[in-house]
């Protein structure tokens, strides 16, 4: 989730785009959380596009059964054929991305001004991230959402402090660094998903001709069968998966919570890194102005040229390549056993990249451009409640898709999911600013606050807020 900035020492310049810097103060600093006129409105903007962009990466999971695009991903005939791959191609990726700058940048915002406290700046923000980690356990164990992602941006964010002080190049090399890593570490993991398998089929071939099993043999049977249940359903676990889910909130608990536990340790170290690096990404590109929206307007031109000219073409060509290798489990499995390597593989952080940067240089030449005016002050809205407007996603779609809720789950066909997604951005684009304006915070974003100082903070508009004293 992304960590919103509490003190930064800039100032919203009238263009509600560039940040200027705040006259240096010889009074004692206080600790508190920032003020209405120090937040950049850009980032608030970018937040509240990658907020409600990754509810569209996210409503599948909450809705559909296990494998569920085989029905549709070799019929270009199909609506859903279409649905899905244009959000692939143009959203997959790249709205988590977007959301990891700006938590980085917000580790920075955070930052900024409590550097001068010394150790407290230290004792806060340390605070600030166990609680969202606290807040991620609740949300994945007791809302039920494996895909949570407030405790893996905590982790993260344990790590972040240690490079706020680092040069913006380097910052930006951890990229291609983890892309790399990550290479190789999925295709080891990806062989020996393949030895696994081959193995397993060994022993079936073996089961088949009525000979005893020996004791490997046995046992690529049973470990085979432990990888499908837990990353590889197959068509009988798909089913009862989807029973579980349309049961009631123990039933849904009994298959969320445990994949939940597995991305929170077993598979944590391979999603991390990704995570951040683009988060130390983020951070670069605010130091080096492109986040703050502090270049010449020919400069995000350029960059959102070339980002849409290379990376278009090369997602094209890997969704293409996908859906023609791999269109279901049974050839997904049949082409891993054949490629010990997949080099194509290699295409997604580089168009991931590019795209992102070119949405991000379309939305800030808009938002230059005076273009839009009402949707970015609602979209920067929804960014400044992005805590509370993330767990509003996961509270409508578990109530309207889980069994103990309105039981939608595999009902619906892949693009209606869409509709509600439709009417959930336009109920959050709305009452986001609503609630601002007679609140200064979001419900979230108020408890965190409080919690993290440590002293229950002012919630309405009205309130005067209290004196801190100086560190």
């Amino acid at each position: 989730m992304q960590n919103q900035p509490t003190s930064a020492p800039h100032t919203e310049a009238p263009s509600g785009v560039a940040p200027s810097s705040a006259a240096p103060s010889t009074a004692a600093p206080t600790v508190a959380p920032v003020a209405q006129s120090d937040r950049i409105l850009l980032i608030d903007i970018l937040r509240g596009v990658a907020l409600l962009g990754i509810l569209l990466m996210n409503i599948p999971t909450f809705s559909m059964p296990d494998n569920f695009i085989e029905a549709f991903t070799q019929n270009p005939d199909s609506t859903n054929f279409w649905v899905f791959t244009g959000i692939t191609v143009l959203f997959e990726g790249k709205m988590r991305a977007l959301f990891s700058f700006v938590f980085g940048v917000g580790v920075l915002l955070f930052l900024a001004k409590k550097e001068q406290t010394n150790r407290s700046a230290v004792r806060l923000y340390y605070r600030r991230m166990g609680w969202l980690i606290v807040f991620g356990l609740v949300h994945a164990y007791l809302l039920l959402w494996f895909g949570d992602i407030l405790y893996g941006y905590g982790v993260c964010g344990l790590l972040l402090y240690l490079f706020r002080k680092v040069r913006p190049l380097y910052l930006a090399l951890g990229v291609p660094l983890i892309a790399i890593v990550g290479f190789v570490g999925s295709t080891l993991f990806n062989q020996n998903i393949a030895q696994k398998h081959l193995a397993y089929l060994d022993a079936i071939r073996a089961q088949q001709t009525g000979v005893v099993l020996t004791a490997s043999q046995t046992q690529a049977l049973a470990d085979w069968r432990e990888l499908e249940k837990t990353m590889l359903p197959n068509q009988e676990d798909a089913a009862r998966n989807t029973a579980l889910m349309k049961g009631s909130y123990s039933s849904v608990a009994k298959r969320v919570r445990p994949l939940s536990f597995l991305f929170q340790t077993t598979y944590l170290p391979f999603l991390l890194p990704d995570v951040l690096a683009l988060m130390l990404l983020g951070m670069a590109l605010y130091k080096w102005g492109f986040l703050s929206g502090a270049w010449p307007t020919r400069r995000y031109r350029l960059t959102m040229l070339v980002g849409y000219g290379l990376g278009l073409p090369l997602v094209c060509f890997s969704v293409y390549y996908a859906l023609q290798h791999t269109p279901t489990r049974e050839a997904a499995l049949a082409y891993n056993d054949t490629h010990p390597i997949s080099w194509v593989s290699l295409i997604y952080p580089v168009q991931r990249i590019l795209l992102v940067l070119a949405h991000s240089s379309a939305i800030i030449l808009i938002v230059r451009a005076g273009l839009l005016k009402g949707l970015t002050r609602r979209l920067a809205a929804v960014g400044q409640m992005a805590f509370t407007n993330y767990i509003m996603h996961t509270l409508v779609c578990t109530l309207f898709f889980y069994g103990y809720g309105l039981n939608y789950f595999a009902e619906l066909q892949y693009y209606q999911l869409f509709y509600l997604v439709g009417v959930i951005w336009i109920v959050q684009l709305y009452l986001s600013p609503l609630w601002l304006k007679y609140f200064r915070f979001g419900p979230l974003e108020w408890l965190w606050r409080s919690l993290t100082y440590w002293k229950w903070q002012p919630m309405q508009r009205n309130a005067p807020v209290p004196a801190l004293p100086a560190v």
